[in-house]
C-alpha cells in the first residue's frame, strides 16, 4: 500500500476527530447578565427568565427576549417589560431603550426611573440582582422580604 493510500484516511479521521470533540479552549457564549458586567451595568435592570438575546458589539445594539411580558413594582414604580427589549449598550449608559413603560438611566452610583414627570434614584446596589416577575425586588427569598434602599424622589 502507497504512503497515499494510508495518510487519505488518516487525515480524514483526524478531521472528523477534530470538529467533533469540543475544544476546552472554546469560549462559551456570556448570558445577557454577563454582556451587562461587561458593560458595567447593574444586572438587575433586566428581570429573571431572559430567553435569548442579540448583541451587534459594533455598534451596541440590543435584543433581548423574554418568554412573555412581565411587570413588577419597585416602591411606587410599575415596571412593566414587553416580551422584546431593544436599545444600544455602552459602558455605563444604555440608551434608546423600547420595551419598556419606565425611563432608566444610570447617574453615578444611583439608577432614575422616570415616568411622565415623576423620577426617583434608587442606588445602584440595589441592581446587583435580577427582580422576579410579579414581585420585584421584594420577593420573599427563605422567609424574609428583601428591602430595597429608599429612593430620592424628585419632579421634573
Amino acid at each position: 500500500m502507497s504512503p497515499r493510500a494510508t495518510l487519505l484516511p488518516s487525515l480524514i479521521l483526524f478531521f472528523l476527530l477534530s470538529f467533533s470533540i469540543p475544544s476546552p479552549f472554546a469560549a462559551d457564549e456570556l448570558t445577557v447578565y454577563e454582556v451587562l458586567e461587561e458593560y458595567d451595568s447593574p444586572v438587575g435592570i433586566l428581570p429573571k427568565g431572559v430567553v435569548s438575546y442579540e448583541l451587534d458589539t459594533s455598534t451596541g445594539k440590543f435584543s433581548v427576549h423574554l418568554n412573555s411580558t412581565c411587570t413588577f413594582t419597585i416602591d411606587s414604580y410599575k415596571l412593566k417589560y414587553k416580551s422584546t427589549i431593544t436599545g444600544v449598550i455602552t459602558t455605563d449608559k444604555i440608551s434608546s431603550l423600547s420595551g419598556i413603560q419606565v425611563r432608566v438611566t444610570r447617574s453615578g452610583d444611583n439608577l432614575e426611573f422616570s415616568v411622565g414627570i415623576a423620577s426617583a434614584a434608587f442606588p445602584i446596589d440595589n441592581f446587583y440582582e435580577c427582580p422576579q416577575c410579579g414581585c420585584g425586588l421584594d420577593c420573599v427569598n427563605g422567609g424574609q422580604v428583601r428591602k430595597i434602599k429608599m429612593p430620592l424622589v424628585s419632579s421634573i
